[in-house]
């Protein structure tokens, strides 16, 4: 069983579930989740012999949330993984990351190849600096109703979420989530995000009462504005940046995202999924789960932990080493 503990890294704690002996793998989560949805992985690497560790990302459940916005950029998020590798004693990590945990895991990797040896990326692409500031693309593009514009006001988005805590786990988790991209990427006019969807719809099998649960009484005790914060520096990411325009990720890769993702499947996702090798030239294995939505670890543990043991397994320079 993984045990808990609060760490100290990059000037802040970060509470952790960690598991095993050997090669250190450090997983990202993303939004909005918890390290606890890493709970099918985190067990079988250690199995396999991985001193695995995930971290409740900064702004989420039992980590520190600080309060300015600025303090959620990329580079800070980037910083607290390797901080978080420096204070676990190790030199060298994989890294593994999903949803917002992804480009965490990407830029990791892009930032420091002399700490993260490997990466893996579920159901985010690696990025892809554009043209322009995202946002500002996305208003030059007649586009005002997107989630992220929805989630830049603080205070907006929050006071929809916490309203009910547990009606929006259930609507985001557990109901059509990013099953369907018009439904719940884009927000409707006097509407929030969650009026796409119904909180009767029965979970899906992947997702037990506890485990929602869970999650609900996480984000009552942390509430969102920190996971909210990310979507606030998009355009200072892409500022922030700019000296990697066009850089490639050298290291071996793995991505992984189920097929009736919208993150995927909408024209930019289906672009980047497509293009790939542009970013990552040592791609391993591009593995789409027919059947599988975004939260693709949860749904579909088996086949996520058998492409992830095959590649970390191949990655770790000595199986059962230190790392």
């Amino acid at each position: 069983m993984p045990t808990t503990r609060v760490i100290k890294a990059n000037g802040i704690d970060l509470f952790i579930r960690e598991a095993g002996q050997g090669p250190l793998v450090v997983l990202c989560h993303g939004w909005p989740e918890t390290s606890y949805s890493w709970r099918h992985q985190i067990p079988a690497l250690a199995a396999a012999g991985f001193h695995v560790v995930a971290p409740d990302m900064r702004g989420y459940g039992q980590s520190a949330g600080p309060a300015d916005v600025a303090a959620y950029s990329i580079f800070d998020l980037v910083g607290d993984v390797v901080g978080l590798v420096q204070a676990l004693g190790a030199t060298k990590a994989m890294v593994v990351g999903h949803d917002w945990g992804a480009p965490v895991a990407w830029h990791a990797a892009l930032f420091r190849p002399d700490i993260f040896t490997a990466v893996a990326g579920l159901s985010v692409p690696p990025p892809f600096r554009g043209r322009g500031r995202p946002l500002e693309l996305l208003r030059q593009g007649g586009i005002t109703n997107f989630y992220w514009q929805y989630f830049q006001t603080p205070g907006v988005a929050e006071a929809e979420f916490e309203h009910d805590v547990a009606r929006t786990m259930r609507v985001v988790l557990g109901g059509r989530g990013l099953a369907d991209p018009n439904a719940a990427m884009f927000v409707q006019e006097g509407k929030g995000f969650l009026s796409h969807a119904s909180a009767e719809e029965p979970l899906p099998t992947w997702l037990s009462e506890d485990d929602l649960a869970h999650f609900t009484e996480s984000f009552r005790a942390s509430g969102f504005r920190g996971g909210l914060n990310w979507y606030r520096n998009i355009d200072r990411n892409w500022e922030l940046t700019a000296p990697w325009q066009d850089a490639q990720i050298h290291q071996p890769s793995l991505f992984i995202a189920g097929a009736q993702d919208a993150v995927i499947t909408g024209l930019i996702g289906a672009k980047r999924v497509n293009e790939l090798q542009r970013v990552l030239p040592n791609l391993t294995r591009k593995l789409i789960i027919e059947g599988a939505g975004h939260w693709v670890q949860q749904e579909r543990p088996e086949e996520v932990n058998a492409a992830l043991l095959k590649f970390l397994r191949e990655a770790a320079p000595q199986l059962g080493g230190t790392a």
